[in-house]
């Protein structure tokens, strides 16, 4: 999102600032007037039957003042924060435009039960990645949406793991890093280490007592030295201390709380990666995406209204302009090809030719002459079907 505030949301903050004086109002106050007015009007009625002498009239009303007074400052209050309150929502209506579906033409999309379908599916894989397990359950009862139970599985696993890292248990992550070491080597992952070291650093934050049973563990560290020997290093150097206390010595950072949290974050990483998802859901990437990109499609929806001019987005692959989302979005390479100036996709790959340049398939199509291709780049001919697909 940019760093600035745009004419809108200004005018809104400016509404929203003024409304802020009055909210501890909205607090207790208001119920303690009205409990006063109760217990006023309980104390006025209790003298019913009672003769009328010229203290108790004065005592009525000064009671009848009382309520009257409470009721007219509680109407008063009330008034100031409803006009406070409905000027913002006017400053909403105002300044941005509600109807965002509007933005995208229905004929872009597919039909409506599809969408909802794609919908429903984003939010129950959203539940499942976040934990959520009973909430994504209901939510496919109610909506009829069937998911496999393999579908399922890899996320019931994950939370599971991550369960028991947060209530700072290694068993079961360091099961799943053994059984899948193989793996977790192809990826580059230091996950097994570092669950290893973890360990490690509990058996040293018990204490002396510890000891032999620490030195005894450290083995697990042997097939790591080559990679990670300067912190086995580390680690071993600490025992010396391990008597005066480690709290108090050079290697005191061993027991910082913030190696259960890196730890966290690495097996939700690696294992997302080995089980082939996203660390984010769609959802939140959508959201997140949808957040950043919202305006610019507006600007484009006026624009297009303006010059009438409805044919140039009617496809649901591509928007009619690039939109800059940032880096944290880019998930894979893009190649654009350099004679159509269009960005290629698996129904118009990029194609490598025999002289090295690429270019995409239909630009290829389009530059056969006779059977042969001369590549727009060099004077080589060649032919077309030797052209190689590349996959970046």
């Amino acid at each position: 999102m940019s760093g600035k505030l745009g004419l809108g949301q200004v005018a809104l903050m400016s509404e929203w600032n003024a409304v802020l004086p009055h909210l501890p109002s909205i607090g207790g106050w208001p119920i303690h007037c009205l409990l006063s007015v109760f217990v006023r009007i309980h104390s006025v009625t209790a003298l019913q039957g009672t003769p009328l002498s010229a203290t108790l009239s004065l005592v009525m009303s000064q009671c009848c003042r009382k309520i009257k007074d409470t009721v007219q400052k509680l109407a008063s209050d009330h008034k100031d924060i409803h006009s406070s309150v409905s000027r913002v929502g006017k400053a909403i209506d105002r300044n941005f435009d509600s109807e965002i579906c509007g933005v995208v033409s229905d004929a872009v999309w597919d039909s409506r039960e599809k969408q909802q379908q794609i919908l429903q599916m984003a939010i129950v894989e959203h539940l499942y990645q976040q934990g959520m397990l009973s909430v994504a359950e209901e939510l496919c009862q109610e909506s009829t949406l069937n998911v496999d139970l393999d579908f399922k599985q890899p996320f019931l696993e994950l939370n599971r793991i991550l369960e028991a890292l947060h209530e700072q248990d290694l068993g079961p992550a360091l099961e799943w890093a053994i059984s899948h070491r193989q793996r977790l080597l192809e990826l580059n992952s230091s996950l097994e280490f570092k669950l290893h070291r973890l360990h490690f650093i509990r058996l040293l934050a018990s204490g002396p007592e510890k000891q032999l049973e620490a030195l005894s563990y450290a083995r697990h560290f042997q097939p790591f030295a080559r990679l990670h020997q300067r912190e086995i290093q580390v680690m071993m150097g600490s025992l010396v201390y391990l008597r005066l206390g480690l709290e108090k010595s050079p290697y005191c950072h061993l027991l910082d709380n913030s190696h259960w949290a890196e730890i966290c974050e690495t097996f939700t990483r690696d294992a997302c990666s080995l089980l082939g998802l996203s660390v984010e859901s769609p959802l939140s990437v959508s959201f997140a995406s949808g957040c950043v990109a919202l305006p610019v499609l507006m600007n484009i929806k006026a624009v297009i209204e303006q010059r009438q001019c409805t044919g140039v987005w009617s496809h649901k692959d591509e928007l009619p302009i690039e939109i800059e989302l940032g880096m944290k979005c880019w998930y894979h390479s893009v190649f654009a090809c350099p004679i159509l100036r269009q960005q290629t996709s698996d129904s118009n790959p990029p194609i490598k030719l025999i002289c090295g340049h690429v270019i995409s398939r239909d630009a290829l199509n389009k530059l056969i002459n006779g059977g042969k291709l001369k590549c727009p780049y060099c004077p080589m001919e060649q032919n077309p079907a030797d052209g190689k697909r590349i996959i970046f």
